[in-house]
């Protein structure tokens, strides 16, 4: 797998996350209590940006209708809601993170 640059350590403070581009794809990186996680930006409801939602605990919630992600694992742990309407939606995939000194590494693959 190959591992691609997005950043060091003191680019993201602990629990709080941002969007890094990785192979021309935009990725939602997290740092969860020291600790870093990498999953797509985009929410699988409608595909709204992850970043620009709110990190608590470890869960991502979308801007637009409140899905919630784990961003650990890519899990659906909230489902999306629309007035009274509840909509399931898809785990998200988790990528690959290693750290290399202060260096934080994506691997897409």
């Amino acid at each position: 797998m190959e591992y691609v640059k997005v950043g060091q350590t003191t680019d993201i403070p602990t629990n709080t996350m941002r969007m890094v581009l990785v192979g021309g794809k935009e990725v939602l990186l997290a740092n969860v209590d020291g600790a870093y996680y990498a999953i797509p930006n985009k929410c699988t409801h409608v595909g709204e940006p992850l970043a620009q939602g709110k990190l608590e605990g470890g869960i991502v919630t979308c801007p637009r209708h409140g899905a919630r992600f784990d961003v650990r694992t890519g899990e659906a742990v909230g489902e999306a809601k629309i007035g009274f309407v509840k909509i399931k939606v898809k785990d998200e995939p988790s990528y690959s993170v290693k750290m290399e000194g202060t260096d934080i590494l994506v691997g897409l693959g």
